[in-house]
């Protein structure tokens, strides 16, 4: 299964969370908090039931950190008032499943592990790591989830998987301050985008603010472009590997790609300094510095909201949104997510399997900010702001017609380990964008190697 929304459907309901963002964002009366969330509080009847567990000790391993993690934790927090259980987070590294298998190879395996990518939840289950998903937690799966998140946590027909949080990785931030300054209004094309920038350049702002120190957002980058230009069905085929990256599909995507990353002008720190900035950074330093940021816009998902609340800049006044700009006749929209997966096969990492599939557990995140989830009974009032209530209605209303990240579904070798595969080469296409076949041919050799695998 594959996870990118209806592009014609999401083209629309993301022009109108642009024209949200114009707007404003706030809901009125709630308190805001340091990581972007409210003190709206989680008091309501529970939709879950949950066995008790006292004095159980359960383990969650995951990479996130920051308030990610914050958030994460207060979702474990409410899980130990209701069993009586102690949970306690395991900082993990990427790739992750290397450091599952260190874990599991020391004999100190985590209860649940938070997995990223759809080919690290395959690789589990080939190892025989995971657990299948016990009958509580997929009765919560059946009623809170469409077909297609039950379908990506599966492997072989068995439940393997239970996905908490998504994302929409097809947003476009920007200063609104910096865009006011230039006269640039959001851009609706590739290259309506490319013009933006250049004229954002030509006020004395650097138009854009590359994370290319975290190869994961290059590959975006690239699958944002590729579906828009390319389509879903060729998507679909490179994403299985039906088709080589040698095809002539790929050599268009790169070449547009190209038109941002071989004009280093346009990029924040030029290629050498995008690839020194790490994601956070690159949030950051396009929300510092009032309307002379680093860089007046920033590309990445729902997520990014995260990292704006630590700066000053308000979303919906100082900070704005905008669809991926279409290559093509629609704009993409893909996403992605990270999906709990049982490592032992315990009363504790069922139970906690359970509550992630809960509306209950769901609402805990939605309120504090930074998150959307695939769960259709999360009431979508929890969400702190308009642009990410609008955004979640828009994943579930998309129902199955959705497609995944293609990085996320490919081996973790090719797609999902820093310094390697997929992500060092197109830190290597973003240092030298002139050289596509080099990259294509590239590409094909590492991503033959791995699905072979």
């Amino acid at each position: 299964m594959r996870t990118t929304l209806s592009l014609r459907r999401a083209a629309l309901v993301f022009t109108a969370v642009g024209a949200l963002a114009l707007t404003g964002c706030g809901d009125g009366g709630d308190t805001k908090k340091s990581d972007g969330g409210t003190d709206k509080g989680t008091d309501s009847a529970p939709t879950v039931t949950l066995p008790k567990l006292d004095g159980e000790n359960i383990s969650v391993a995951a990479v996130w950190t920051g308030p990610e993690q914050a958030n994460f934790t207060k979702v474990l927090g409410e899980f130990e008032k209701r069993t009586g259980a102690k949970v306690s987070f395991v900082p993990a590294q990427d790739p992750i499943v290397n450091f599952l298998g260190t874990k599991i190879a020391g004999g100190e395996p985590p209860d649940i592990a938070m997995i990223p990518q759809v080919g690290a939840i395959q690789q589990a289950v080939a190892r025989k790591w995971a657990k299948p998903v016990g009958e509580e937690a997929k009765a919560q799966l059946t009623k809170n989830y469409a077909k297609v998140w039950q379908d990506l946590g599966a492997v072989d027909g068995t439940q393997y998987a239970v996905y908490f949080k998504a994302a929409n990785k097809s947003l476009i931030w920007y200063n609104a301050a910096a865009f006011d300054n230039a006269g640039a209004s959001e851009p609706k094309t590739w290259k309506d985008f490319i013009t933006t920038a250049e004229t954002i350049s030509a006020s004395g702002v650097t138009p854009v603010s590359v994370a290319g120190a975290d190869g994961w957002t290059l590959t975006d980058w690239f699958e944002n472009v590729y579906l828009s230009q390319a389509g879903p069905e060729k998507y679909d085929q490179l994403a299985r590997h039906e088709i080589p990256w040698t095809d002539p599909s790929l050599k268009d995507a790169l070449t547009t790609l190209a038109e941002l990353f071989g004009k280093p002008e346009l990029i924040a720190g030029g290629a050498d300094g995008a690839l020194q900035t790490e994601f956070p950074a690159s949030v950051t330093q396009t929300f510092t510095g009032g309307d002379q940021p680093k860089g007046a816009m920033v590309f990445e998902g729902d997520f990014v909201s995260i990292n704006i609340a630590q700066t000053e800049a308000k979303i919906g006044t100082d900070a704005k949104v905008f669809p991926f700009p279409a290559v093509g006749a629609d704009s993409p929209v893909v996403t992605g997510g990270d999906a709990a997966v049982a490592l032992k096969d315990s009363k504790g990492a069922q139970a906690l399997l359970t509550w992630l599939a809960s509306a209950d557990a769901a609402r805990i995140w939605a309120e504090a900010g930074g998150f959307i989830s695939p769960n259709k009974n999360l009431d979508s009032a929890a969400y702190p702001n308009d642009v990410q209530r609008t955004m979640a209605e828009a994943l579930v209303a998309a129902g199955d017609d959705v497609r995944f990240d293609m990085s996320d579904q490919a081996p973790q070798s090719f797609g999902g380990t820093p310094g390697k595969g997929q992500w060092k080469i197109l830190q290597d296409f973003l240092k030298n964008p002139k050289d596509i076949a080099g990259a294509q041919e590239k590409l094909e050799s590492e991503a033959a190697k791995a699905y072979k695998s």
